[in-house]
Formats: structure tokens, C-alpha cells, sequence
């Protein structure tokens, strides 16, 4: 006997069980392929496996960080979807991720609803007040009773 027990390896609970290196990391970003891309990247070269894991890492808070400021804005504006216009909100509305995506153009995005003070009533007026905070402008009544609900 060679002194591993009997018959050899025999049956183990994890013989057919496979892991990848996403699942010992616990994420959900595969980090093999991400490693794949950063060595046929040429960024260096020499690529250790823990660089695919930390990438991999890095990629999905940014990712849950967008998404959750995302799904808020959604929420706010009272819809279960998240449009690209959610994400333009979340990202501009948040002081780090606007300065991280700030060249950053968003396809069908819009922009951020803003009226200069010069262009205001004097002060005093209700319309002022209204206009002067950032759900106000649309606080008020709008031309929007046309639209089907949830359309815009």
C-alpha cells in the first residue's frame, strides 16, 4: 500500500464539481477572462492571477455603486425600469462618479434639469420658490397630460 488509504483517490464529494476563479473570489465578474484581456492587452509584461480578481473586484462596486444610485433615481421617479436616463441622473447627481465619468457621454442620457438664477422671478414669488429646487420644475403643472403615463 502506498499509504493513501483504500484504492487511491476513490470518490471524493468534490470530484466532479469544478471552480472557477470568479467563485472563490465570491464575484460575479469573470476574472479568468478579465486576466485574459490584461495579457492579451499587452499592458505589461508580466500578469499575476490576483490582477484579474482586484480588476474583477474593482469592476462590480462600480457596478453595484451605479446601479444602486441608478435603481434610486428609477425609483424617485416613480418606474420599475432603469433607462439610461436613470444612470445619467445617478452618475451626474454623485460628486465621485461625476468626476470618474466626466467625459463621459451617455447615449439618450439628457441633461441635468438646471435654470441659471439670472433667469428666475425676483424674490419673493411662488413660481421662484417652486423653480429653485431640483424636483421643482416638474412639481408643478406641466404639458404632460397627453402623455400615457409611464410614456416619458
Amino acid at each position: 500500500m502506498s499509504g493513501k488509504g483504500k484504492g487511491g483517490r476513490g470518490k471524493t464529494k468534490t470530484a466532479g464539481k469544478l471552480s472557477s476563479m470568479s467563485a472563490k473570489a465570491g464575484l460575479q465578474f469573470p476574472t479568468a477572462r478579465l486576466n485574459r484581456y490584461l495579457r492579451k492587452g499587452r499592458y505589461a509584461a508580466r500578469v499575476s492571477p490576483g490582477a484579474g480578481v482586484y480588476m474583477g473586484a474593482v469592476l462590480e462596486y462600480l457596478c453595484a455603486e451605479v446601479l444602486e444610485l441608478a435603481g434610486n433615481a428609477a425609483r424617485d421617479n416613480k418606474m420599475k425600469r432603469i433607462t439610461p436616463r436613470h444612470v445619467q441622473l445617478a452618475v451626474r447627481n454623485d460628486e465621485e462618479l461625476n468626476k470618474l465619468l466626466g467625459g463621459v457621454t451617455i447615449a439618450a442620457g439628457g441633461v441635468l434639469p438646471n435654470l441659471h438664477a439670472s433667469l428666475l422671478p425676483k424674490q419673493g414669488s411662488a413660481i421662484r420658490e417652486r423653480l429653485s429646487t431640483s424636483a421643482g420644475w416638474k412639481a408643478g403643472k406641466t404639458h404632460d397630460h397627453y402623455r400615457k403615463k409611464g410614456q416619458y
